[in-house]
């Protein structure tokens, strides 16, 4: 689970424990122990418990003994024994807890335990955060150095150790893989001491982490540590459909979560008889065909006629079963079904066809009127224009009008069109009315 913090976010990216947006995958918060005693002060004379659990990339989590007495609080950063060189984690849980966690995943406290050396100083916090940027890359690259080698595995996850002196790669496979070229070239191509360590399928999707179907994150990457076992047989006992993509989690098995509820299940089922029950009765052989476990009820279909079913009461079919044991047949299961109730039709109205499909649509924008017009006669009349005249031309008098001849006229002669005084043609060319502005002939001065 990510810390409460990483929801603040400065710039985009989230403050919280300063991965960036990686708590969900990078061991933030994960598999966390509730340290619940530590506002309470120890009994007078009883020294602290000398060991503390540190935490690692993606949940990995060990023991150490703090033979340096050193003052640790949970978030300390500290080097600690590893082979070869050191490693670095972050406290977790001190005190008395501690002990309890020993206990539960079965580490004697008084055996050999790793010891912690120091905290760390800054220099060690730079060369394991340079050894953790170069696991991603490395990552990729050792992925395409095993396709080359046509090796039937996964390379899942890469931790470097905290001094950057080795590197372990977590991959998954399903049968047993002859890597030892590869440990070969991974040591020329990154120069650095490999160790590979093969992981199930649960273990890498609680490593890598990842959102269920249920919309939360994953169980085995938050609270959940014992995998057991899944069946098909824990889908059929809770009434579930044998569908492998629903059934099936991130890491491709079946969910961990259908052992949840498997032994209310299981009691709940006790009462029942078993789903081949076979009920004779005189109109012929029924069969089971479902069951409802919180309401106790059963149905049964004839053989012959599969497509009625009648429902019956836990007890109304062990009352049939003890009679056929006896050799004795009732009439009919319908003497024994229960009632039930027929809902009535809902009436509902056809919409279909009574709203128009173009309802949401916007209307196409109407072109602006037109409203220059044509000028009537009696306008050009007053806008002193001539007349035109239909002549009547008698037949073989039409002749055609001669071409114009585009005369070249010397300069400062002039020509037909020249004005006699300089203004005089002015008026004759007027400028064109404006639209937006509606005419009024009656005001307009008359030429």
């Amino acid at each position: 689970m990510a810390c409460n913090s990483c929801s603040t976010s400065d710039g985009g990216a989230p403050k919280g424990c300063k991965n960036n947006g990686t708590c969900g995958t990078d061991s933030c918060n994960k598999l966390t122990v509730f340290d619940w005693l530590s506002n309470m002060a120890l009994p007078g004379g009883q020294e602290p418990f000398d060991c503390v659990e540190v935490r690692f990339k993606n949940g990995r989590k060990e023991f150490y003994r703090n033979t340096e007495k050193l003052t640790l609080s949970i978030g300390d950063i500290v080097a600690t024994e590893a082979s070869p060189g050191h490693d670095v984690g972050i406290v977790t849980l001190t005190g008395e807890l501690v002990k309890v966690q020993m206990k539960k995943k079965g580490v004697n406290h008084e055996g050999e335990v790793p010891k912690i050396y120091r905290k760390a100083s800054q220099k060690d916090i730079d060369i394991w955060s340079d050894a953790r940027d170069k696991e991603e890359p490395m990552k990729v690259r050792a992925r395409e150095m095993a396709i080359a080698l046509k090796l039937e595995m996964k390379i899942s996850d890469i931790e470097f150790q905290g001094d950057g002196s080795k590197a372990t790669f977590y991959y998954t496979a399903n049968d047993r893989v002859d890597f030892r070229q590869l440990i070969k070239d991974f040591a020329k191509e990154f120069s650095t001491r490999i160790e590979m360590k093969q992981v199930g399928f649960r273990q890498e999707a609680a490593r890598l982490g990842g959102i269920g179907s249920c919309g939360r994150e994953l169980c085995c990457s938050t609270w959940l540590t014992d995998f057991r076992s899944v069946n098909t047989s824990a889908a059929r006992y809770q009434q579930l459909s044998l569908n492998p993509q629903k059934l099936a989690g991130q890491c491709g098995k079946l969910k961990c979560c259908l052992n949840y509820e498997l032994d209310t299940y299981l009691d709940a089922l006790k009462g029942f008889p078993e789903m081949e029950t076979k009920l004779y009765t005189e109109k012929g052989d029924a069969v089971c065909q479902k069951i409802d476990i919180f309401k106790g009820l059963m149905w049964f279909a004839y053989t012959n006629n599969f497509a009625q079913w009648h429902v019956l009461k836990v007890d109304q079919v062990k009352e049939i079963v003890a009679l056929n044991k006896e050799k004795t047949r009732i009439a009919a299961i319908e003497d024994y079904a229960v009632e039930t109730v027929v809902e009535e039709e809902k009436n509902f109205q056809n919409a279909v066809g009574q709203d128009s499909l173009t309802r949401f649509d916007q209307p196409k924008k109407k072109k602006r009127p037109n409203n220059k017009k044509r000028p009537t006669a009696e306008v050009e009349k007053q806008k002193g224009a001539p007349e035109r005249q239909n002549k009547i031309v008698p037949n073989g008098q039409n002749k055609p009008a001669p071409e114009r001849q585009n005369k070249i006229t010397p300069e400062g002669q002039g020509g037909q069109n020249k004005p006699a005084s300089e203004g005089q043609n002015r008026n004759n060319k007027r400028r064109k009315p404006n639209r937006n502005k509606p005419s009024n002939d009656k005001n307009e001065p008359k030429q």
